[in-house]
């Protein structure tokens, strides 16, 4: 199995979530003993989180390229940024390493043409949402056209992440506010929902949900663990 390079820490909420994902999967596929082989770089989320609030996005990449380039010297044979909004800086760090940066809106991409949705509902970061580096590649790259809930909500589902998820605060009423924003954008049209954030799971799920619905951190751990099991370079 090829090392899967990952940089986390943002939050390490999420983090947690992808390194059981990634070593359940492995043993699922492999059986036994078997567990991936990971190499982490881990961030002090904080300190992130203020440079995106600043919309410094410059010093934010500077520190994963750094990261990434770190991984791979240590040996990893593919990166993954485990965070929706920090693929802000995916091409920067795509010039900067050789192995595979698996981006996870393809990995999302590729789960939603699978199901038939054309129009999902995203809900993320604001960053995510409102900035055109994930959903522009959703929509130039795949041909989905996401649906968006309005200002308000937006600024709902923001602060819940940052307030909230990211802390490990998992609130009831903050449940219904996201289920209430998704079935608005159910009758206004909206085929499934992307979990763009990879700390949303950790409050709904598809249980939850009559939509179908794609959770980003766990198909960017499959795409992940994939990789690692094939032959490619």
């Amino acid at each position: 199995m090829k090392a899967i390079g990952l940089m986390g820490g943002m939050s390490w909420e999420s983090t947690a979530v992808y390194y059981r994902l990634l070593n359940e999967m492995a043993r699922e596929r492999m059986g036994g003993l078997h567990s991936a082989e990971i190499l982490m770089r881990s961030f002090d989320f904080a300190p992130i989180a203020e440079l995106q609030a600043k919309s410094d996005w410059e010093a934010a990449t500077h520190l994963l390229v750094e990261a990434a380039t770190g991984l791979e010297a240590a040996g990893a044979r593919c990166m993954l940024i485990g965070t929706n909004t920090m693929h802000i800086c995916a091409e920067e760090i795509e010039a900067a390493i050789s192995v595979p940066l698996l981006h996870i809106a393809d990995a999302t991409a590729k789960a939603i043409s699978d199901a038939g949705c054309r129009s999902p509902l995203l809900l993320a970061t604001r960053f995510t949402m409102e900035q055109d580096f994930y959903t522009g590649r959703l929509r130039d790259k795949h041909g989905i056209d996401v649906c968006l809930p309005d200002g308000s909500e937006r600024q709902d589902v923001h602060r819940i992440i940052y307030e909230e998820l990211c802390q490990g605060v998992i609130d009831t009423g903050s449940k219904k506010r996201y289920l209430d924003i998704i079935r608005t954008a159910e009758q206004c049209g909206a085929d499934g929902v992307i979990l763009g954030c990879t700390e949303i799971g950790l409050l709904i799920s598809q249980e939850d949900i009559s939509l179908p619905v794609f959770d980003t951190t766990v198909l960017h751990a499959r795409a992940a663990v994939d990789f690692a099991l094939s032959s490619d370079d």
